[in-house]
């Protein structure tokens, strides 16, 4: 069945929503509100998956939704929307489209971070943080300020965990100093040389890796998402879609499989680096690493992102802020104007002291 994030309030019959700063639903036409049914995170962990059960499709059926979706035609973002909306603005790329009525069949998410910060506190710390850019454009700061809301968006992951055992082979290096005399403007002299000692080892390390964070979409270039950590994954909560109530909610296009081949080359960077440890001395080679992966279980989660797209003169600048952090990045926009005129000032400067130099000097 199509899952609908709904939830009409029961005084009214208008659409709650999630508030952030009540933490609870509300009802923006008569002013009700309602609490979220076992909001607080229970001391249990969220429930983790098997990934080998995920990737044969053997999943039970209860952890698999169909949502309606939107696909953007121009950066290609899958993003859930309400049945009765036939027409929207991609809130990634500010391109007018036309919704359809596909829908998007995918595992379920299993927690959420809820949104912390409004819309407003949101709005605020992009324009600060626009307005600390030397050079930008000082129309869109202002823009910015007076433009529309910015879009609350959840943003897919996938997390990882593992337990790993490596065995590796490599070489230890010791480094020890040898004398030599040479030469120097015709006369004799002794120098100190490092060399090193090399000796074969073997061992083995082991670690367990625990949510192992992937972007689980594209639409977003991965430098603003990256840039917005750290994640307080300890405060997720088990996922309940009343807290999309309000918001949208992107699906994930990174199938697992691929989600779980970028988690394994982050764990195989932390692996050499232990095993580099493990090896000790002065210098380390590797030469081969044997890791075996055991208990390897993988949950999809969603993660609040405040979402800003404006078409200023001609070109669209993006900017994202951490819905419980306040975290900005963005788009560096530049003003040739500015740029032109800090240039200009500096060559006169320049001039300036140039001349006031000569001037002194040939007062001397």
């Amino acid at each position: 069945m199509t899952v609908e994030h709904r939830f009409p309030c029961d005084n009214c019959g208008a659409d709650f929503r999630f508030d952030p700063g009540a933490a609870q639903l509300v009802c923006d036409h008569c002013g009700n509100s309602a609490q979220i049914e076992h909001a607080v995170t229970s001391a249990a962990p969220i429930q983790e998956l098997d990934l080998h059960r995920a990737l044969e499709s053997r999943l039970p059926e209860q952890e698999i939704e169909e949502t309606r979706v939107l696909q953007c035609p121009n950066c290609a973002a899958q993003v859930e929307y309400d049945s009765d909306l036939h027409a929207t603005e991609c809130p990634f790329c500010a391109t007018p489209v036309v919704t359809d009525t596909g829908t998007h069949r995918h595992i379920k998410p299993r927690g959420l971070l809820p949104f912390a910060l409004q819309e407003s506190a949101a709005r605020k710390a992009m324009t600060d943080w626009l307005g600390n850019l030397w050079f930008a454009p000082s129309g869109l700061q202002e823009f910015a300020r007076k433009g529309r809301k910015m879009q609350g968006i959840y943003v897919p992951y996938w997390t990882f965990d593992a337990n790993t055992e490596s065995a590796y082979r490599g070489e230890r290096g010791t480094v020890y100093y040898e004398t030599r005399t040479v030469m120097s403007d015709g006369k004799r002299k002794n120098i100190r040389v490092a060399k090193v000692r090399w000796r074969p080892v073997r061992g083995r390390v082991s670690r367990f890796f625990d949510d192992v964070l992937v972007l689980a979409a594209r639409s977003l270039p991965k430098r603003f998402t990256d840039a917005l950590e750290p994640w307080d994954l300890a405060a997720l909560e088990p996922y309940r879609p009343e807290y999309l109530a309000g918001f949208r909610a992107e699906g994930y296009t990174v199938a697992l499989e691929d989600g779980f081949a970028e988690a394994r080359r982050h764990m195989d960077r932390v692996i050499s680096r232990d095993v580099k440890f493990d090896i000790g001395g002065d210098r380390q080679r590797i030469h081969d690493i044997q890791t075996r992966m055991n208990d390897v279980t993988f949950k999809h989660i969603l993660l609040p992102v405040w979402l800003a797209a404006y078409k200023y003169r001609g070109k669209t600048y993006r900017f994202v802020v951490n819905g419980r952090t306040g975290r900005v990045q963005g788009e560096r926009p530049y003003s040739a104007i500015k740029i032109a005129a800090a240039v200009i000032l500096g060559a006169l400067l320049a001039g300036a002291v140039g001349y006031f130099y000569a001037k002194n000097q040939g007062a001397i």
